[in-house]
């Protein structure tokens, strides 16, 4: 079975949605090569990094010029430890919230397939999976 690469899940009483991206790949331009870790504790030295921190960076950018165009706002953007049948990985994650959704109600289907659209375009452009 392969690694979740994308794990998306929308809150119940607001218009928000945490994403995770997992990286699975290797990425040698942020200086990331051993990405799959037995330990949580060694994630943490991956999230340290400049080279991670660099890709935080370019992905919240990416995402940033992407949202007005989507009707979404970032309430939070950061790195996360993945853990997927006990290997650990670093990777993105934040939290999106639905422009001027009403307060106290879930966020809309359009909104949850933009997230979508956007986490896939995050992965793809920064070969992140």
């Amino acid at each position: 079975m392969s690694a979740m690469s994308i794990r998306i899940i929308p809150d119940a009483n607001t218009p928000t949605a945490s994403v995770e991206l997992a990286i699975t790949l290797p990425l040698p331009d942020y200086d990331l090569d051993g990405v799959e870790k037995t330990t949580p504790r060694q994630i943490d030295e991956v999230l340290v990094s400049q080279g991670f921190r660099d890709l935080v960076d370019d992905a919240r950018a990416a995402l940033e010029a992407a949202l007005p165009e989507a009707g979404l706002t970032i309430v939070q953007f950061t790195g996360a430890i993945c853990s997927f049948q006990g290997i650990f990985r670093p990777g993105l994650w934040m939290v999106l919230e639905e422009k001027d959704a009403p307060h106290g109600t879930p966020m809309s289907k359009a909104a949850r397939e933009r997230i979508s659209h956007l986490a896939e375009t995050l992965r793809g452009r920064f070969g992140l999976s």
